[in-house]
């Protein structure tokens, strides 16, 4: 991913406000971002552990969102689930249901879409191997690092297709 700006990302976001926007607290250690080990720009809010947000390149524009953990609990904290976006497997509470509102007048009507995803959003990093999960080890794959890459980022593109869709 190329490197953005605070400012950059918080003019980014396309399904909340700009006070949200500007509001919102940007990752831990923003200034040390391995941007080079990225796909996409995802973080939960330190502030507000039910919020997250989610920045990506499409088409060389920034597109930003903001989205909300589920409020409905996990059933069981032993079976494991497997991410959307990076086909990650992790055990009890790994994954999480993210919830996005639509874009525009969709959003401000209460459309939205969720997604069980990564809940540190660092899809990115698990592909890569820079990070590992409880179960510690993903899936052997045929696909090569580049097409695993491109797998989550089609895979995020498909999620926000339907964000900005409105």
């Amino acid at each position: 991913m190329k490197s953005v700006s605070e400012n950059e990302i918080r003019a980014s976001f396309v399904n909340c406000s700009k006070g949200e926007a500007r509001r919102l607290t940007l990752p831990a250690g923003f200034a040390d971002t391995p941007w080079s080990d990225l796909d996409f720009l995802g973080w939960r809010d330190p502030k507000a552990p039910d919020r997250g947000y989610v920045v990506a390149w499409r088409d060389e524009e920034l597109v930003g969102i903001a989205l909300r953990a589920s409020s409905g609990a996990r059933k069981s904290l032993l079976k494991s689930s497997i991410c959307s976006v990076c086909v990650t497997p992790q055990s009890g509470s790994g994954i999480t249901l993210l919830v996005a509102p639509k874009a525009g007048a969709a959003g401000r009507q209460g459309n939205s879409v969720g997604l069980y995803i990564c809940a540190d959003l660092a899809c990115s990093l698990y592909v890569r191997g820079k990070k590992t999960t409880a179960l510690a080890r993903r899936f052997e794959e045929s696909l090569t690092l580049e097409e695993q890459n491109e797998r989550t980022l089609q895979n995020l593109n498909g999620f926000l297709d339907q964000v900005v869709s409105g």
